[in-house]
């Protein structure tokens, strides 16, 4: 079988086979499966008799489909009796993916006597007094909810909060493996903005951070100001501000590799809605020389009718020679291009078109904006969303450690000045003795991000600075931006 993607640990299958004990029938399903185009990973023998063996052979395949066609390989084989195929992913969310587990024993009437009745009524008490021993004497001190409407789920679009709590799982998962933080999901059985607000209002005093997630643009941008404004703990949009603290990471290191300045490079940005926002702005508060905006309706430029407010203010304060073409002639010339959008937009050639020593994001995932093959032939750099590419640029990078160090100085709000410390945190951990065109970013396995990146956050609050450079738009312009408001 011949497919178009590459097998991933994403669609693994297990298949419990049993077939004829002789001396080549093992090597027969492993030859059987690497011709069917996936990937054998393990072969383990579950049981045997004089005239058979009973084996679970597992291998990664490309997609569902593939993983059929696989099965039904084996089974045209003969002396193979496919008795049991298991989706291991499938497997893997079998009762979800998080659980509650206390952190007393509570083996005794002691012991419970301080933990509930009639010790608790004392810490009650106290924090009724002041409301600040919250963060001390409660799980607020290292929590966050992840709340989602499930309206803009990855890549799969509105398809609402039931279906979304695997991903949010898979979020507090990822919180608690690399910060240590204790996040919990929320999801939320409505669209309308108002609710949303005053829903996650009611609920924050639980909690020492929130999280929003997999909400669609530009609904998001409102409810995440509204409620900065009503709250007195963090709230943090990782769709936005976690993916451009790691563009600005990876993108620094870009810079250091090619040997340009941020102020001299024009940068096209493919996607303008919730994590293009973000990126842009960061990227001009870090005083990039100029950037092009583009969208489903092409280039975003003065004069376009029909733009939302927040594509509006991205027009009048991006795209310097106001350019309104089509999205391979925006990168022509272009030293950057950054792909949040949709999948094979550009083609090897039109990255040949781009500046000397380009660089170039690809983040639609599963399939970015370009293949990462031909973009490599004609650029100097290139990165990706997908974890079997070098460069993968991944919101876990920034995440954990910034909750770990907004939770650890128990802070009330998050800033643009984190999310630069954060960027810059994320691109030092990489070292300048081991950066080069294929190493420009951590692994997300390294241990010593999440800790650089909260004592970032930790400098910030407590009084220290964010050094960058001088904005290409001023200050008081990018604070008045209806959206991705840091």
């Amino acid at each position: 079988m011949v497919t178009t993607r590459l097998p991933s640990a994403g669609f693994s299958i297990t298949i419990r086979i049993a077939v004829t004990a002789d001396a080549s029938s093992i090597g027969r399903l492993t030859t059987c499966v690497g011709e069917a185009g996936a990937i054998v990973t393990a072969l383990d023998v579950v049981d045997s008799d004089p005239t058979h063996v009973l084996v679970d052979l597992t291998c990664d395949t490309a997609d569902a489909a593939h993983a059929d066609q696989v099965v039904k390989q084996l089974e045209e084989q003969d002396g193979v009796d496919v008795r049991k195929v298991s989706d291991r992913t499938f497997l893997l969310h079998l009762g979800g993916k998080i659980e509650v587990s206390s952190k007393v024993a509570l083996r005794n009437r002691d012991e419970l006597s301080r933990a509930y009745t009639p010790g608790v009524a004392r810490v009650c008490m106290a924090i009724a007094e002041n409301p600040a021993d919250a963060r001390r004497l409660t799980i607020k001190r290292n929590t966050v909810a992840v709340v989602s409407d499930g309206s803009a789920v990855l890549g799969l679009g509105n398809i609402g909060p039931a279906a979304a709590m695997p991903v949010m799982e898979g979020k507090a998962a990822l919180f608690k493996r690399f910060g240590g933080v204790d996040a919990w999901p929320v999801v939320l059985d409505t669209q309308d903005t108002d609710e949303i607000v005053a829903i996650v209002k009611a609920i924050a005093p639980a909690y020492g951070g929130i999280n929003l997630e997999d909400i669609a643009a530009p609904r998001c941008f409102e409810i995440e100001a509204r409620l900065r404004e009503l709250l007195d703990i963090p709230v943090f949009h990782d769709d936005q501000h976690g993916t451009a603290i790691c563009v600005l990471a990876a993108l620094t290191n870009a810079m250091r590799v090619v040997g340009k300045r941020m102020e001299d490079v024009k940068v096209v940005v493919s996607g303008a809605g919730a994590a293009g926002t973000a990126i842009m702005k960061l990227l001009m508060r870090q005083g990039v020389g100029d950037i092009i905006a583009y969208d489903r309706r092409g280039a975003l430029h003065r004069g376009m009718p029909g733009l939302n407010e927040s594509m509006q203010w991205l027009a009048d304060h991006t795209n310097r020679e106001n350019y309104s073409g089509d999205l391979p002639g925006a990168i022509a010339g272009a030293d950057v291009f950054i792909g949040v959008s949709a999948p094979n937009l550009l083609t090897g050639d039109d990255i040949a078109r781009m500046a000397d020593r380009a660089i170039v994001f690809a983040m639609a995932n599963p399939d970015p904006e370009v293949d990462p093959r031909e973009a490599r032939k004609h650029a100097a750099i290139v990165a990706t969303g997908r974890s079997d590419q070098p460069n993968q640029i991944n919101n876990v990078l920034a995440f954990p450690g910034v909750f770990r160090g907004l939770l650890d100085a128990g802070a009330e709000e998050f800033t643009e000045e984190m999310a630069l410390a954060a960027a810059r945190a994320i691109a030092d951990v990489v070292g300048e003795d081991k950066l080069n065109p294929t190493v420009i970013i951590p692994s997300v396995f390294d241990p010593r991000v999440t800790p650089a990146v909260a004592a970032a956050i930790r400098a910030v609050v407590r009084g220290g600075h964010a050094p960058s450079n001088s904005a290409a738009v001023p200050e008081s312009e990018l604070d008045k931006a209806p959206e991705a408001t840091f």
